[in-house]
């Protein structure tokens, strides 16, 4: 099949492309049916509405773990739209899983909906937090949450008014930033007889490119001594935070000797509380990063045995506790091109006159420039296969276990990072609410494809298993361990 006839508006005008970065983009949608223009309609109808669930989401701000609202309100509207809902599966108070239909395939979409600590922010282009320390929605998944779900209910209002056999379900997944929900969820067999799985993420530009995550292992080192006085009796004292600086000092040296693709980064929780009271108590907090997840366990070793050294070297006691591990993301070229054609139909995000200047107001406060010009967030990036990128997600242990694909969505200004102020800023604004709406559209079409094309979901599984081996057998970076329902106290 020739590419003109694959895509039937390659040769017209209307169908204009153009090079950005090296990149193909679409800047006008491609032709829809007539049902995937109802699908679509239905969604838009409803734009205020998700808009004001993905607000209120915003407002509350509640950190992995403790999104009691958050998780509520997006039970609220699945059970309202005709969902049977599961709620706290996998010991986790915040997690559900929501289902409509019977019979086979079963899709799944996955929905995230916390916020990270320490980035409030108010919807405005200039820093102002709302509350100084407090949580934020820096990383999107208000939208996430709540594009998700509009998502859902329009495939099943579909599977309603077709009678089509299959299953839409809804994963509720608390605390990906750090607590590792979806691996809970995946360790429970939740997603045992689940034939796809769809996810998407906010971000600053429209893309359904595949490509892998970094496997990641965490965990908070305790080091725990004497405390004296530390003039009047210093020989009496031994310091839990002498501990932690021995650790980061030899992790640091270990720098020199891993491969060239970890990333290691920590934060120190507690170092005691007055400069002349000894600490007793000294805690660390490390992340452990690589593209490959048994290379991630031999490096947290190396890291665990710089931790032993130090408390010996300093006479102090040491105990760590895992927080998370999550495995690299696999990609799947063949859900992903499904993707990346329904994200063309639906097309990009237009900004109005104020939102261009809200926009260019975001764009003159980042260090170091943009990196993309504003009117990239109406255009499609080219499709392709990425390399490991610099993140993780727990996405990863859910692509490995079934077939996964997602796609990114322009609900930030181009070129703003993630977890930073000037996302939450746009992500509690109409920019964000439109590309949460590009999003729901992409989900909804390629889910519907999907239940018609079980010739591409046997390729998907048939590129997953070639890619796991056949001697692959699912075990959680973070063994046995429960969910860290206080990590976030």
């Amino acid at each position: 099949m020739s590419r003109s006839e694959r895509h039937p508006l390659v040769n017209r005008k209307i169908h204009r492309r153009r090079l950005l970065a090296g990149a193909f983009v679409v800047l006008c949608p491609l032709p829809l049916t007539a049902v995937q223009d109802a699908q679509i309609a239905g969604i838009e109808a409803r734009r205020d509405h998700y808009g004001s669930v993905a607000r209120q989401i915003w407002e509350w701000a509640e950190v992995g773990y403790q999104e009691e609202k958050s998780s509520e309100l997006l039970k609220g509207e699945l059970e309202a739209a005709g969902f049977s809902v599961e709620s706290g599966v996998a010991d986790m108070p915040t997690a559900f899983v929501a289902s409509y239909g019977s019979g086979g395939p079963v899709i799944g979409i996955l929905a995230e909906y916390d916020a990270l600590p320490g980035i409030s922010q108010d919807a405005v282009p200039v820093r102002s937090p709302i509350i100084i320390g407090g949580a934020g929605h820096a990383c999107g998944h208000h939208l996430f949450g709540a594009g998700s779900v509009a998502a859902a209910i329009a495939v099943k209002e579909w599977l309603e008014e077709t009678g089509h056999e299959g299953t839409i379900r809804l994963y509720g997944t608390p605390a990906e930033e750090g607590g590792a929900g979806k691996v809970y969820m995946v360790r429970e067999g939740l997603f045992d007889d689940v034939d796809v799985a769809l996810h998407w993420h906010p971000g600053a530009q429209n893309s359904a490119r595949v490509g892998r995550s970094l496997a990641n292992k965490s965990a908070k080192f305790r080091f725990r001594g004497y405390s004296a006085h530390a003039a009047g009796a210093p020989e009496r004292g031994r310091s839990a935070l002498d501990g932690v600086e021995a650790m980061n000092h030899m992790v640091n040296l270990m720098r020199e000797h891993v491969p060239q693709e970890t990333r290691i980064h920590y934060v120190i929780t507690q170092g005691g509380f007055a400069p002349n009271v000894v600490p007793d108590f000294a805690e660390v907090y490390y992340y452990v990063r690589h593209p490959d997840a048994p290379t991630v366990l031999r490096l947290f070793e190396r890291v665990a045995r710089a931790a032993e050294g130090a408390a010996m070297g300093t006479g102090t006691g040491m105990e760590y506790e895992v927080i998370h591990g999550l495995y690299d993301l696999v990609p799947n070229v063949a859900l992903g091109r499904v993707m990346d054609a329904n994200l063309r139909k639906v097309g990009g995000v237009e900004y109005t006159e104020a939102e261009r200047a809200f926009a260019q107001q975001i764009q003159d406060s980042f260090v170091g420039g943009s990196g993309r010009p504003l009117g990239s967030e109406a255009e499609i990036e080219e499709f392709g296969v990425d390399p490991a990128g610099g993140g993780s997600t727990d996405v990863g242990d859910v692509s490995w276990v079934v077939p996964t694909t997602g796609l990114s969505t322009a609900t930030w200004v181009p070129g703003t990072s993630a977890h930073s102020w000037q996302a939450v800023a746009a992500g509690g604004t109409d920019i964000g609410t439109k590309g949460m709406i590009v999003a729901a559209k992409t989900l909804a079409l390629t889910t519907i494809e999907l239940f018609q094309s079980p010739d591409v979901i046997a390729a998907a599984w048939e590129e997953l298993r070639a890619h796991r081996g056949a001697d692959f057998e699912y075990s959680a970076l973070l063994g046995d361990r429960p969910p860290p329902l206080d990590y976030r106290r």
